[in-house]
């Protein structure tokens, strides 16, 4: 179906590879300055710290993005023990992905509703659907993200906020994370329950109002 789109709409459909490819490179990106910031230099010496889409991309996870809706980049590796902040820079570290996504969305549709038509500019529908698909890629996947799920960011953010005494809850989740992800993605898909899209839209529906 992927292939049969982009052989009769060329051009929007390589406007979402980019738009995807944007969002996945920021996030990663982000990742990887906040752990050099906070004293890590682990992801700065391998490459990751740079906005070179190649570094970043996991190819079976942008597969998967494009064909299912579920993907992922390159997870950017650090080290907790050089970090400036042994209780929160773990939960920085993660939040900065997120972070740079949803800033990134609220430029992009700054531009598309205030910028762009004060120029006085004719916009083709190919630009329009750009700046649209960039700003909901990048919501989707910061929204995505947050999820306090291993091994999405928010569960690094659930993890500094959560006392020492549920270290076994910790232990727990850690393990299993993955596992109810997937469940839930599983369950979402082959039951259209919703639990993601509802949430999405959601979102989507807030920013609108801005």
């Amino acid at each position: 179906m992927f292939f049969e789109y982009l052989s009769t709409q060329p051009l929007f459909t390589i406007v979402t590879l980019l738009g995807i490819i944007y969002a996945l490179t920021i996030h990663e990106f982000f990742h990887a300055f906040a752990a050099t910031f906070l004293g890590d230099n682990t992801a700065k010496d391998l490459g990751r710290l740079s906005l070179n889409p190649l570094v970043h991309l996991d190819f079976i996870g942008f597969l998967m993005l494009l064909f299912i809706g579920f993907g992922w980049g390159k997870p950017v590796p650090f080290n907790p023990d050089n970090l400036k902040n042994q209780k929160w820079g773990s939960a920085i570290i993660a939040f900065a992905g997120p972070l740079s996504n949803i800033i990134s969305s609220f430029i992009f549709l700054g531009t598309l509703k205030y910028l762009i038509p004060s120029l006085n500019l004719l916009l083709s529908d190919l630009l329009i659907y750009f700046l649209n698909n960039l700003i909901l890629i990048n919501i989707i996947l910061a929204i995505f993200n947050l999820i306090p799920i291993p091994p999405l960011d928010g569960s690094k953010i659930l993890f500094a906020v959560l006392p020492d005494q549920f270290e076994n809850y910790k232990i727990s989740l850690e393990q299993n994370g993955p596992y109810i992800l997937i469940g839930l993605l599983a369950l979402d898909s082959l039951f259209n329950i919703g639990i993601f899209s509802n949430l999405f839209n959601w979102i989507i529906n807030l920013i609108n109002l801005v």
